[in-house]
This record gives C-alpha cells, structure tokens and sequence, in this order.
C-alpha cells in the first residue's frame, strides 16, 4: 500500500481533479436540469459505477490493450459519442412535450425516471476511453512497486478517486436542482434549461467524438 504521505497527495490531487468542471460534472448538471435531483444523483451514482468499470479494467491491463489499439479504442468512442447525442436529443425532444403537454409540475417528475438515469449514467461513462486513459496516467503515479501488489493499490487509488468525484457530482446534482426549483414558477424557462441541458449532452458526445487516442 502506498505510505501515508504518498497517499495524501494522491488525495488533494484527486480532490482537486472531481471539482474541476469536466465532461462528468456537466453531463450531471445537464441530468439534473432536464429531470431534477433524483434524476441528477441517479445519474452520479451511474457515472460513479461507469468509472469503476475503468478501474477494474485498468488493475486487469484490459484498458491498457484499448488504448493501445487505435482500432478498439475509435470504435469504443463513437459508441459513447453516438449514446450521448442520442440521449441529447431525445432530452431536447422530451422537454417540448412536456412544455407542450404542461406535465412539469415539481422536480419529482422526472423525464426518464432514476432508475434509467442510473443505467445511462452508467453506459455514459463506461463506454468513455478518455475516463480510462485519465485513470492509466493517473493513479500509476501514486502505486508503489516496491510496496507489492499492484493491482490492488489500483484498485483502492481508483476506488477513492471515484468517490471523490461521485461526491462532487452530488454536490453539482444539489445545485442545478436548486437552479431548476427556482424556474420552476417559469414553465418556459425549465423548457429552455432542459433544451439546453439536451444540447450539451450532444455537445459532450461530439466532443468525445474528437478525442484523439493518448500516445
């Protein structure tokens, strides 16, 4: 296991990393102004999951091998790409109904429910090779060889920085829910924030599109 003192700058830096707005922060914010904070903490605890997805992977080597092969690592990012535009877009479509059909009435209404803000969540950032490539530059800095088991101090590193940023995204899940909760006497403003949470989910997902594979 790395020593203490290794252990703590492993952690301030991790810390400092989930509270920098990122591709995670904004896909949860996006979340939680199109179905509110149950949706948006769904989705945390989703992407919290999807990450550790990547820290397995990376204690195994299989990330490695997909960033490694410009083929698999293409092909993993524009199935993430294509999911997050879609789920865009379908966000966009779904916040002109409800407008259209007057269904918002609290936060408690949600779009697409917890259950599949968990699930998409999830898919989202599982199926992100940049969030493997961050975790294989990352967290190899703070594993100590000599200490053994390398595999392990992976995990236990990945496992902390992923709970560090789902913390992070719940507290962004809080906030844009307050945001939400102040527009919801606004109809057509909680319209224009769900449209423009849609459009940022495409924006990410054309984004990840563009994501050149690590040398």
């Amino acid at each position: 296991m790395p020593d203490p003192t290794q252990f703590a700058l492993f952690f301030v830096a991790a810390l400092l990393l989930a509270i920098t707005p990122g591709p995670g922060i904004f896909y949860v914010a996006a979340r939680t102004l199109a179905g509110g904070r149950t949706e948006g903490m769904a989705s945390s605890f989703g992407t919290g999951l999807g990450g550790m997805v990547h820290v397995f992977a990376g204690a195994l080597g299989v990330s490695a091998i997909v960033l490694a092969s410009a083929e698999l690592f293409t092909a993993l990012k524009l199935i993430g790409a294509v999911y997050l535009v879609w789920l865009g877009i379908r966000t966009i479509q779904i916040a002109r109904r409800d407008a259209a059909a007057a269904l918002i009435q609290s936060e408690d209404i949600a779009p697409v429910g917890s259950r599949r803000a968990f699930r998409e969540g999830a898919i989202v950032e599982a199926l992100n090779p940049k969030t493997a490539a961050f975790f294989l530059a990352f967290i190899p800095q703070f594993v100590d060889s000599s200490a053994g088991n390398v595999a392990l101090q992976f995990l236990l590193l990945g496992f902390v920085s992923v709970i560090l940023n789902t913390l992070a995204d719940i507290g962004v899940a809080f906030a844009a829910s307050r945001i939400r909760q102040g527009a919801a006497a606004r109809p057509n403003l909680v319209r224009r924030l769900r449209e423009g949470s849609g459009a940022a989910m495409v924006a990410l997902g054309i984004g990840l599109a563009f994501a050149k594979r690590p040398a």
